[in-house]
């Protein structure tokens, strides 16, 4: 509720935006139109966006591999299934709320959605961090899930000072931004941890403080005035989304790309120790390997590709190196490859996620009017955090056996259950390139 009075608060006094006047937001759009003689891809808003997320997930990052031990620890002592409701129900948020903030975005503009809840993000982290019951933790999650959907305003943003034939490079920097918090977080965490297991939640709370701030201070708008209340907000808003052939198919391949991969996340660690008899720092070791790889997959090379061979294309290739990356995950073991054969499928599988998944991303936006960005994305988004709740749930069904005990077979069905769903996301993505290249040849 406070978030909400919060929101009609500032939408109510008309969100006056010191640091973004009417000529910045005409200046942002002209850059994202393509000029005569060659666009400017790295614009300022850009830049500037990609800091903000940067720092937030930082923060993001940080949260993840701690949650668990402080959840476990006194003195909440939660149970496994308390701390897989902790886990899981930031995803569920982020399902039910990501349309909403991200038609709001549409509605009102990126710039109030971002602040507001990157302050209710900061928020979140303080009540986990002073908690002293697990009912609080779930508050503070809850909190963190409704004002962590702000991916797809700040995706919207992108889409916004970007032109459609750089729309997926920038979704690649988000990607990038995304990889390289991932990386740093939860190395942070690590360091901070041993001072105060609390110290993480706090850090991560200024963090994102810092973030709404520069949002305050340094983000031009990127919608005009004359862009505002054309947008729909609820469910028949997004049932109108997904009448669109095209969007609909973008998100199919994507909602069952990011199920697989969460599934793989989920038993990742778990298969790496029963069959190499990994802990905790060497699993660490190998996350912090993958996601290296996939900055550099998406920060470099996808910019190089895209241009070559397009999203569609690059989509289909993305979903056949995650299926295949799967497939090959229960085949490798000490005996048969070890560790070198081990990065090297974690190789496969960052670069192939590392491809779909942005030029994913950049199609939903391509296929979706100008005035709907947010709430395409923001669809998108709450599709993506649907799967990151059923996934790990699959995984848990999967990989236990009879007697509640992960064995050789379970780790087989697990794998090979993620990459026959990659298998389907890839027939779907070669069927949805084949329709797609002919419409645009027909255009």
């Amino acid at each position: 509720m406070g978030f909400g009075l919060a929101l009609s608060y500032y939408i109510s006094i008309g969100w006056t935006l010191a640091a973004a006047t009417q000529d910045e937001m005409s200046t942002v759009q002209d850059q994202s139109t393509p000029a005569s003689g060659g666009e400017k891809f790295f614009t300022a808003p850009l830049l500037v966006i990609f800091l903000i997320v940067f720092i937030d997930l930082i923060g993001f990052g940080m949260v993840i591999p701690i949650l668990p031990y402080y959840a476990l620890h006194e003195p909440f002592l939660a149970t496994p299934f308390e701390i897989g409701l902790i886990v899981s129900v930031y995803s569920w948020m982020q399902f039910v709320f990501a349309p909403m903030l991200g038609s709001l975005s549409d509605r009102y503009g990126r710039r109030p959605i971002l602040f507001i809840s990157l302050i209710g993000s900061a928020l979140g982290y303080v009540i986990i961090g002073l908690a002293a019951t697990i009912a609080l933790v779930v508050i503070g999650r809850v909190v963190s899930g409704i004002t962590g959907a702000n991916i797809s305003a700040a995706q919207a943003y992108i889409a916004d000072v970007t032109s459609k034939e750089n729309r997926a490079k920038g979704m690649a920097m988000f990607g990038a931004a995304f990889g390289l918090g991932f990386i740093l977080g939860p190395g942070l965490a690590g360091i901070l941890s041993k001072f105060s297991i609390q110290l993480p939640f706090y850090v991560a709370a200024a963090l994102s403080t810092t973030s709404a701030a520069a949002v305050y201070f340094f983000l031009p708008e990127s919608r005009s005035k004359s862009d505002a209340g054309q947008t729909r907000l609820g469910f028949a808003a997004t049932v109108m989304l997904f009448r669109e052939q095209a969007f609909a198919f973008v998100n199919i391949v994507y909602f069952l790309l990011v199920t697989s991969f969460s599934i793989m996340t989920y038993a990742f660690v778990l298969y790496t120790s029963v069959r190499f008899g990994y802990n905790a720092e060497q699993n660490g070791y190998l996350f912090f390997f993958v996601g290296i790889i996939a900055v550099l997959g998406q920060g470099l090379l996808f910019g190089r590709l895209v241009n070559a061979f397009g999203e569609s294309a690059l989509a289909a290739v993305g979903c056949l190196l995650m299926a295949a990356s799967l497939f090959l995950f229960p085949l490798v073991g000490p005996a048969t490859g070890g560790l070198p054969a081990l990065l090297g499928v974690c190789v496969l599988l960052s670069l192939g996620n590392a491809l779909a998944s942005p030029s994913l991303t950049g199609l939903g936006s391509k296929v979706s009017h100008d005035d709907r960005q947010g709430s395409s994305l923001g669809v998108m988004q709450s599709a993506a955090s649907l799967a990151r709740a059923v996934g790990p749930m699959i995984g848990g069904v999967l990989l236990s056996n009879a007697a509640d005990q992960i064995d050789e077979g379970t780790i087989y069905r697990t794998f090979w259950a993620a990459s026959g769903i990659m298998i389907a996301a890839l027939l779907i993505a070669i069927y949805f390139a084949i329709i797609f290249e002919k419409e645009a040849s027909s255009a």
